[in-house]
């Protein structure tokens, strides 16, 4: 039974370790957000350095039934698409490979906007 604990603690490990930001993107080009089956977008739990400078995700865990999802930050002047039933339907459905990097909606980029880390 301790080679499953062991097993266990490993795969954690890894899966924490894939869900960190790279130390080279700076600024940092996507966030995390968690995503249920309808495609609604969930509360992620990000922890981060407390800075205004520095504003990478350590970590990201997601709660039950949500899928961990990549997408991109907004670029400067570009707001992220409004959030409404066939946004969310259309989103799911863009998701992949737990990405939504180069995914579109009426034209314009499925993004997110940049962490603040004056308001966490």
């Amino acid at each position: 039974m301790r080679p499953w604990i062991v097993i266990g603690c490993a795969l954690s490990l890894a899966a924490g370790a894939a869900a960190a930001q790279s130390l080279s993107d700076y600024p940092p080009k996507v966030r995390t957000i968690c995503i249920d089956v309808a495609g609604r977008n969930l509360p992620a739990r990000c922890q981060a350095q407390a800075s205004r400078i520095d504003q990478r995700e350590d970590i990201c865990l997601c709660g039950v039934g949500a899928q961990m999802v990549t997408a991109p930050i907004c670029p400067a002047g570009v707001k992220p698409p409004a959030e409404s039933a066939a946004f969310e339907k259309a989103r799911r459905a863009a998701i992949n490979k737990g990405s939504l990097v180069g995914a579109t909606y009426q034209g314009q980029p499925m993004c997110v906007a940049a962490r603040n880390p004056m308001s966490e």
